[in-house]
């Protein structure tokens, strides 16, 4: 099996050394002549997602109950870890291995959205029940199976997108040190390290589903009459700072803390140049995803969050990161912005559009498969004797 690795990491780092025109292997449609730009080496992706598909197998432990265990929300704002739950118990057949021996990785499938949801007693803010069903599991799994005592845990990884994720991960001192973790709470300054875990995009599906605004991508001459667009509650540092400048100032930056109920949040997105993603309470926004859908440019006003699949994917292509002391010039910041530029970041939009979409079942090359290429990548940096 290290053979097998070894032999996919001499492939891809041959492929991110040739040069040549690259967007037929990437891209196909409209977004063709962008799909290049939005990837940090389009070769190197494209060749190590096919030796994913080749290679990588995945175990998932049947070890545990539902609900906690091989179970998650499937839809609202912890949509992602149910629906990544879900696909890897009964679909993902191409990566799925029943013999632990044969795996690269294990998946600990449980969620943290529903211990939460059962385990936690409200206003407590006690995250000890959370910790010790983490504690048992992995002692669970590391009693039974050698397969956690012979790397501490190195290739196995769990997956919650529920802002308290790093604190259950705190259960076990090798999953929060040295095992995968993908989360949506991507915070390089709370232990998040981008070396070996994953940053999870914070997808808010309602009722399940993409709202039917954005399903398709729009026109591309849809008239914006909007310079930016934000709604959203007072949570976290960031967002008082950008509505004490903002709310109510400018007619050209649509910023209000509570939408209007006669006025509709998707057709002021789909109607707006850029869309402000200030982070809340913590560092993701499930409004980046919804401006990607949206193909407004996102505008992400964040401290130290580690942006999804970043380690293949120029962000810089597609969206606008803003310093939070830049704040109160968000306007000229804006404005400045060439418009041969902004048709750049558009099409960058366009392009990258199918990595952040959620199918059912999955797809090549959407986020699911994105989710489990950036473990592949991780997985490739880990070298066992």
């Amino acid at each position: 099996m290290e053979h097998g690795l070894a032999r996919a990491r001499a492939t891809i780092r041959k492929a991110a050394s040739l040069t040549g025109n690259i967007s037929r292997i990437v891209a196909d449609g409209d977004e063709k002549d962008a799909a290049g730009t939005i990837y940090l080496n389009a070769r190197a992706f494209y060749q190590s997602y096919m030796e994913m598909e080749k290679r990588f197998k995945v175990h998932v432990y049947s070890e545990g109950e539902l609900p906690i265990v091989h179970d998650g929300p499937c839809k609202d704002i912890y949509t992602i870890e149910g629906r990544f739950i879900h696909e890897m118990e009964h679909g993902a057949k191409r990566f799925k291995t029943r013999d632990p021996r044969r795996a690269h990785v294990y998946f600990m499938p449980f969620s943290v959205a529903w211990m939460v949801k059962y385990l936690y007693k409200p206003l407590t803010y006690d995250h000890t029940a959370m910790k010790q069903f983490v504690a048992d599991y992995v002692r669970v799994v590391s009693s039974k199976y050698p397969f956690w005592n012979r790397t501490q845990g190195a290739d196995h990884f769990m997956l919650s997108c529920h802002d308290w994720g790093p604190h259950a991960s705190h259960g076990n001192p090798f999953l929060y040190n040295t095992s995968i973790r993908v989360l949506c709470n991507a915070n390089s300054s709370e232990g998040f390290s981008p070396r070996k875990d994953v940053s999870l995009p914070e997808i808010h599906l309602y009722g399940g589903n993409v709202p039917p605004q954005l399903i398709s991508p729009p026109p591309a001459t849809s008239p914006r009459p909007y310079l930016a667009f934000f709604s959203g509650g007072l949570h976290g540092p960031i967002r008082p700072i950008l509505l004490d400048h903002w709310k109510g100032r400018d007619p050209d930056l649509q910023v209000y803390e509570y939408l209007p109920e006669d006025l509709d949040y998707y057709s002021f997105m789909l109607r707006s140049k850029f869309c402000l993603c200030p982070s809340g309470h913590e560092v993701a926004s499930p409004r980046i995803v919804e401006a990607i859908y949206a193909e407004c440019v996102p505008v992400i006003l964040s401290d130290h969050y580690v942006l999804p699949f970043s380690d293949v994917l120029r962000w810089e292509a597609f969206a606008i990161q803003v310093n939070v002391s830049e704040i109160p010039r968000l306007k000229e910041v804006l404005v400045s912005v060439p418009e041969e530029r902004y048709r750049r970041l558009k099409e960058g939009l366009r392009a990258v559009r199918k990595h952040f979409v959620l199918n059912q079942p999955a797809k090549r090359f959407d986020v699911f498969h994105m989710i489990l290429h950036s473990i592949w990548l991780r997985r490739l940096n880990l070298r066992l004797v």
